[in-house]
């Protein structure tokens, strides 16, 4: 036995040093070549030849023997940094002159420290750092004879400018939304918070895509354990891309299974700033204008930027009906199965004879009825949204109007389930949120199977155990359902009502634990009627 463990030992062992001399080998082979040639060989072998892989050979520079190679990639830079600050540094001006030295290291020294007029310049020594830069979009300078080179900052290339959001409008407040671009993005954040306490996080995901993603942040406000559990929930993610930040989503989310979304996403950067301002956190994804905001309650979900630029009595009105909507977007068919099936005796005489009168010769039961109804419509919402601009208009007209109204004259559906479930669709686009008004569209079927099945008391069942469900879920180790569950009386002042400003002194209790106070002022200021 002794012999065994010994014997296992120095194959451990073993293993270990071939692992380590592979390492050293492997990082060996990645580093520049002291010839431009070979350099030049490898880049062209590893990018597959590829015509947008620009490499610009000048030799005999700066009075010697030096040859230069600027290499970047075409639609990926900004041509006019590339054309002023890089090439006309290096061939129009007057530097022909001799430097008085032939070390190839030194004059690459020389061209970074006088030659560039580029604010962001480092060295690089790996392949691997030579085909990252060149792919994010700098442009990378070699000189031959030297084994290390140059990443100068050009980063450019089309993209989409700032524009009003168009999945989250409002009548008052920014007009401003993200971009695909990440430092656009972060630079939106900054124009809001002038801070130096608004710290970012940059992380590198997708072994193919290698996609930037930053996490940020107040130093001091947001709680260091979350933001630690976001990175480290990052910093585990491993797959191939990283195309769009639902990725992202649903790598780190608490839970996976559950029609509820626990982390919220927005393409407003005045959500994402007042966010930040309470305490959470957000990450941000290159490549998509929809930002993550974590760790959130089902509450923020029911709140609007524009609920913080207008008075507090009609932006407490706004909140209260997005939640009675919400409630009608999920639960109106199936009490009307549940009551027209089960329940005739809760209907008015008047209204049930009416009904009655609807439905006769109508050949399904209710819940064939509502669901037929409720999948036509899903269907109609699909194809407006797919279809080019210029057609969903039509798609829609015909939907409403066409479709619903041969469906009443034909005698397979009533007109009272057309009225219901009209009704629902509108009440489903009130929630300023699309990923709850999703977990609605989920949820109303459930309900009407249920309905159908025990009639009230089916949907009593449901509403007990989603509430139970509500109570069990986590964002990030805040419970979904706070400040109700549990009961935290001074965070009252932003949920279902909104307090005017200047009694909002302190920020969510259990989201922030480093700096609560918001400011000082516990009542509003008095006029002072002329007086000094």
């Amino acid at each position: 036995m002794p012999f065994f463990k010994r014997t296992k030992r120095t194959h451990s062992k073993t293993a270990l040093l071939h692992h380590n001399e592979q390492t050293e080998q492997t990082a060996e082979s990645s580093r520049l070549s002291d010839r431009l040639d070979q350099n030049l060989h490898r880049i062209r072998e590893q990018t597959g030849h590829s015509r947008d892989i620009i490499i610009r050979t000048l030799s005999h520079m700066f009075g010697s023997d030096c040859t230069l190679a600027v290499i970047y990639i075409d639609g990926l830079v900004d041509t006019l940094t590339i054309n002023h600050s890089i090439m006309e540094s290096l061939t129009s001006r007057d530097y022909d002159e001799k430097l008085h030295t032939s070390n190839p290291a030194e004059i690459l020294s020389i061209i970074k420290n006088r030659f560039l007029s580029i604010g962001s310049i480092s060295d690089l020594e790996h392949m691997e750092s030579l085909i990252s830069a060149v792919l994010e979009g700098n442009t990378v300078i070699l000189i031959d004879g030297s084994s290390r080179g140059i990443i100068a900052s050009s980063i450019g290339g089309e993209e989409r400018g700032v524009e009003e959001p168009q999945s989250q409008t409002v009548v008052r407040g920014p007009k401003e939304g993200f971009t695909e671009n990440i430092r656009t993005n972060t630079a939106l954040i900054r124009r809001k918070i002038k801070s130096p306490d608004l710290w970012i996080v940059d992380r590198k995901i997708g072994r193919v895509t290698q996609t930037d993603v930053a996490v940020m942040y107040l130093n001091g406000i947001a709680n260091d354990k979350i933001v630690q559990e976001i990175l480290n929930r990052l910093d585990q993610i491993d797959t191939d891309s990283i195309l769009e930040s639902g990725y992202i989503e649903e790598f780190i989310q608490d839970t996976t299974f559950t029609p509820f979304p626990t982390i919220t996403n927005t393409e407003r950067p005045d959500a994402i700033a007042g966010a930040i301002l309470e305490g959470k956190v957000a990450v941000l994804v290159d490549g998509t204008p929809f930002a993550l905001i974590a760790p959130i309650t089902i509450f923020k979900l029911f709140q609007s930027s524009e609920d913080y630029y207008q008075k507090f009595d009609i932006a407490t009105f706004l909140r209260l009906l997005r939640i009675i909507s919400f409630m009608v977007s999920m639960l109106l068919p199936s009490l009307y199965i549940a009551i027209s099936t089960f329940h005739q005796e809760m209907l008015p005489t008047t209204l049930l004879i009416s009904l009655a009168a609807q439905r006769e010769g109508i050949p399904f039961p209710a819940v064939v009825e509502a669901l037929a109804m409720e999948i036509t419509f899903e269907v109609l919402r699909e194809a407006g949204v797919r279809m080019p601009r210029a057609m969903g208009s039509a798609i829609s007209i015909v939907g409403a109007l066409v479709l619903g109204q041969a469906a009443v004259q034909a005698g397979l559906v009533s007109a009272a389930m057309v009225i219901i479930v009209a009704f629902t669709a509108i009440a489903s686009f009130v929630a300023p949120s699309v990923s709850i008004a999703n977990s609605a569209r989920l949820l109303r079927f459930g309900f009407m199977i249920l309905a159908a099945t025990l009639g009230l008391f089916g949907i009593m069942a449901g509403l007990i155990a989603m509430l139970i469900h509500l109570c069990g879920l986590r964002s990030f180790g805040l419970p979904y359902l706070t400040p109700f569950a549990p009961f935290i009386p001074s965070d009252q002042k932003d949920v279902l009502v909104r307090v005017p400003w200047w009694a909002m002194l302190t920020r969510p209790t259990l989201i922030n634990r480093n700096n609560a106070k918001r400011q000082k002022m516990n009542q509003r200021p008095s006029p002072s009627n002329g007086k000094k």
